[in-house]
């Protein structure tokens, strides 16, 4: 029978079975085991028994060891969930190059058709692939391949330009998806293609355009027998797939066209292998160049090596114009105009002495790449620069899948600490693994603007916090940043050693530039401690609000620089800095001279302002005020008489009479 001590350590501390179950949460995650899984791990009846043999304090443990194991349970579903994504994240664009590998040795065209919809078959998971041709001549577009299909009569279907799903991305060159595709009143419904359709039992479809150029040559599917709604993940997977497979088709095609002419025309032999040798040439640098992003190689290695390739310089920027990689140039913002005209006709551009090529997963804008030192690119080198660009635009996808990772799991953090929603100790070492230490003092930052979108905020506040090893995420309707207090005085024109009003106007400047708009900023802090970071966010708030209420939107400060307002909305009011903050100089100049030039103030405000009362109150001659209100002018500066700055003063005089009659008030104000 257990001992009265073993009963005690049960009831305060984690039964044996329950740490069982918490290593059996572990080893689920580590075996990579189904959600299912997760949800079976529950305190076993033999523990169960253990509890009741040992008594009511066993009870009230066996309830805390449940708690326990329900809240790791919870935790263990969201990184599982979260190591999914990762996963198969991962594994499709792992088969994505995969596939622009392997349809880049394939050189049959039939060979190249059948891997594409095989390739699209396995990314997509889908009941049915299939792949359509454009007949210039018939002007319609037929059925070519299919991979699941089990209709005859779905295999022979041809569509014309504008009828059904298919014919409409034909016709227009945009992908289109349906959830349920007999219901759907946007397509031409035709009577050969809906019965097609209904044969095969096709609901949800999904088609994206095969482009060479301006010129669709056919268009890609992916179908489900059920009805539902494809992802723009799942669009773009499947665009980015449809851009290497046209690629790949007109490989092909000119490869089969090659050896015709070789077979028919012996005198085109030195035409056809210059043009093999310029295909191979781009193929290498393709396989190079796919090679290197497999390798983990970033957007600069990427840049340097298109450079070396194709002899230029090369510039790579975002779809904001921001410059993300440049290598043998000299830095240049990117034309709008080059990659407006790149992007409608899929083609690079020569514009002032550059080549220019947009970027893209489908019809989503990623960016661009720029090709300087090269006015002569034949089309040979055109053409692999314009590959270049689906390089980058895969290198790009990887890069934003990873970052909305991390920033999803910072701004989980950021959501517990300024909500107190998870155990101190747990926050301190997930920050850790993020890089963050929260032992350090941290000032909390509350950003607004109604100027630009709070997107582009928000990703402004993200770079400067990975830039100061700080936090930066949306919570409630804020955009709040989280630096370390050394970091967050590294904005331009903010010493070291200053509380966070300087750095929040610092910041405000920064983000003014960045942002080409005004910024609110409310600060608070220093915080050294997770504990500590909701209480600071609420006054950082309040800031933000008296600073737009003020109509001081545009600055930013903290709320000992908003004055006796400051002192009004905070929750520990710091009377002795107020008054020191404000009438500091006149104290001091008291204590070291022995004048009272604060009871000359405090009568002057009283007589109204008048310095003939004044110095009826006093008992001295009007001139003699007048001279000590000149001292207290040099001592405060010109504005002091200023209607805002007479009231600060006055609110200061009486705290501080306060204190001087009863002793109880805020420390030292001279000091």
């Amino acid at each position: 029978m257990p001992t009265t001590e073993d009963s005690g350590t049960h009831a305060t501390g984690t039964g044996t079975g329950a740490l069982l179950r918490l290593r059996n949460l572990l080893d689920l995650l580590d075996r990579g085991a189904p959600a299912e899984a997760f949800q079976d791990v529950e305190l076993s009846d033999a523990d169960a028994d253990a509890d009741v043999e040992a008594g009511a304090g066993a009870e009230a443990g066996a309830e805390a060891d449940a708690v326990v194991i329900a809240e790791a349970t919870r935790v263990a579903l969201r990184i599982h969930r979260t190591l999914g994504q990762h996963r198969r994240r991962e594994a499709e664009l792992a088969a994505l190059f995969d596939t622009a590998g392997d349809l880049a040795r394939l050189r049959e065209p039939d060979a190249v058709l059948k891997a594409i919809v095989h390739r699209a078959k396995l990314l997509l998971g889908t009941d049915v692939t299939y792949l359509s041709l454009n007949d210039e001549e018939a002007g319609d577009t037929y059925m070519r391949v299919t991979d699941g299909s089990v209709s005859a009569a779905f295999q022979q279907v041809r569509l014309g330009m504008g009828e059904g799903l298919g014919g409409l991305v034909a016709e227009t060159a945009r992908p289109y998806s349906t959830g349920d595709y007999r219901d759907d009143p946007r397509f031409r419904h035709t009577t050969t293609i809906d019965t097609a359709v209904t044969e095969e039992g096709l609901r949800a479809i999904l088609g994206v355009p095969l482009r060479l150029g301006t010129r669709v040559i056919g268009v890609l599917y992916a179908a489900d027998r059920t009805a539902r709604t494809f992802t723009p993940d799942e669009v773009a997977l499947l665009s980015s797939l449809a851009d290497h497979a046209a690629i790949a088709i007109d490989g092909a095609r000119l490869l089969d066209e090659t050896r015709t002419a070789l077979v028919d025309l012996n005198a085109a032999s030195r035409t056809i292998e210059a043009h093999n040798e310029a295909m191979r040439r781009a193929e290498d640098a393709h396989d190079r160049l796919t090679d290197l992003v497999l390798r983990g190689g970033d957007v600069t290695d990427v840049a340097t090596a298109i450079g070396t390739v194709l002899q230029g310089g090369t510039l790579v920027h975002d779809a904001e114009g921001s410059e993300l990689a440049r290598a043998g140039t000299d830095p240049r913002p990117p034309s709008p105009e080059a990659v407006a005209a790149s992007r409608a006709g899929g083609r690079a551009v020569f514009v002032d002495g550059t080549w220019v090529c947009a970027v893209l997963a489908g019809q989503e804008p990623l960016g661009s790449i720029a090709l300087t030192g090269r006015a002569d690119l034949d089309a040979a080198d055109r053409r692999l620069f314009e590959r270049a660009s689906l390089v980058t635009a895969l290198l790009l996808l990887l890069r934003r899948s990873v970052a909305e990772t991390e920033d999803r799991i910072r701004g989980e953090l950021l959501g517990d600490l300024l909500t107190r929603a998870a155990d101190p100790a747990g926050l301190a070492a997930r920050a850790r693994r993020l890089g963050v230490n929260l032992g350090h003092p941290h000032a909390v930052f509350v950003l607004h603007t109604a100027a630009v979108p709070r997107a582009r905020l928000l990703a402004a506040a993200a770079r400067i916090a990975q830039a100061r090893k700080g936090l930066a995420g949306p919570h409630h309707e804020d955009v709040v940043l989280v630096c370390p207090t050394d970091a967050a005085t590294d904005a331009p024109g903010v010493g070291p050693d200053v509380g966070p009003g300087p750095a929040a106007a610092g910041l405000a400047g920064e983000l003014r530039q960045a942002l080409a708009a005004p910024v609110t900023v409310g600060a608070a802090g220093p915080v050294s401690g997770p504990a500590e970071f909701a209480d600071a966010y609420a006054e950082a708030g309040r800031c933000r609000t008296a600073l737009c209420a003020l109509g001081r939107e545009g600055t930013g400060a903290a709320l000992r620089d908003l004055g006796f307002l400051g002192v009004l909305l905070g929750d520990q009011t710091d009377l002795g800095g107020y008054v020191r903050q404000t009438l500091g100089p006149v104290l001091a100049y008291d204590t070291k001279r022995g004048t009272d030039l604060a009871h000359t103030l405090r009568a002057y405000f009283d007589a109204g302002a008048s310095r003939s009362r004044a110095a009826e109150a006093l008992h001295v001659h009007v001139n003699t005020v007048v001279q000590r209100l000149e001292r207290i002018g040099s001592l405060l500066g010109r504005d002091w008489q200023r209607p805002e700055r007479a009231l600060e003063l006055q609110l200061a005089l009486r705290i501080h009479q306060v204190h001087r009659h009863d002793g109880s008030g805020p420390g030292d104000f001279a000091a």
